[in-house]
């Protein structure tokens, strides 16, 4: 199964179904860190929801149509990371994450967004990455503000999460400017 080394102790792999109840645990440990920018936390209400997760996650593998990824540090679930979609006529994804309160500000999204983006550009012959988040997200907008991601633009009002409505920041980079780097 896909699996890949970070460092020594950071990896990511496909999630398997027997990860559903780390899985939904990790969830349910912070529901209201990250419930506060996305949605999924306030669907995922048994493990159950995450082992039906898990099962489309796979198929969209198989199909090569995106998919998520779990964040492992030293054997730990302690987030995910993945690809949104795959738009292989326009040559583009977009990724997205997140992470146990707890790892936040050790920059292991970082790494793990560094490894996605040489796949994209290099494996998968993409042009353009993109990244999304809500504006009141600082420290999700830091990470690609610091990979040297562009911010294209705000759409208003993109989410309504939580009883309040949440613009959206959009961050690309093209393959020529991660090259350049």
């Amino acid at each position: 199964m896909f699996k890949y080394a970070i460092d020594h102790s950071l990896f990511i792999s496909l999630l398997e179904t027997g990860d559903a109840e780390s899985l939904f645990n990790l969830i349910d440990r912070n529901r209201s860190h990250i419930g506060e920018w996305l949605k999924f936390p306030n669907v995922t209400l048994k493990v159950e929801d995450s082992r039906n997760f898990i099962e489309m996650v796979r198929m969209r593998y198989a199909r090569n149509e995106g998919y998520w990824l779990g964040i492992w540090l030293e054997e730990k679930l302690i987030g995910s990371i993945g690809f949104l979609f795959f738009d292989f006529d326009n040559k583009k994804t977009e990724i997205g994450y997140w992470i146990d309160k707890e790892y936040e500000g050790h920059g292991l999204i970082s790494k793990t967004i560094k490894v996605l983006i040489e796949y994209a550009f290099k494996d998968l012959g993409l042009n353009k990455i993109e990244i999304g988040m809500a504006v009141q997200n600082l420290r999700s907008r830091a990470i690609p503000e610091k990979l040297g991601f562009k911010h294209e633009g705000t759409i208003r009002d993109y989410e309504y999460i939580n009883g309040k409505y949440l613009d959206r920041m959009i961050y690309g980079l093209k393959a020529n400017e991660w090259k350049a780097k």
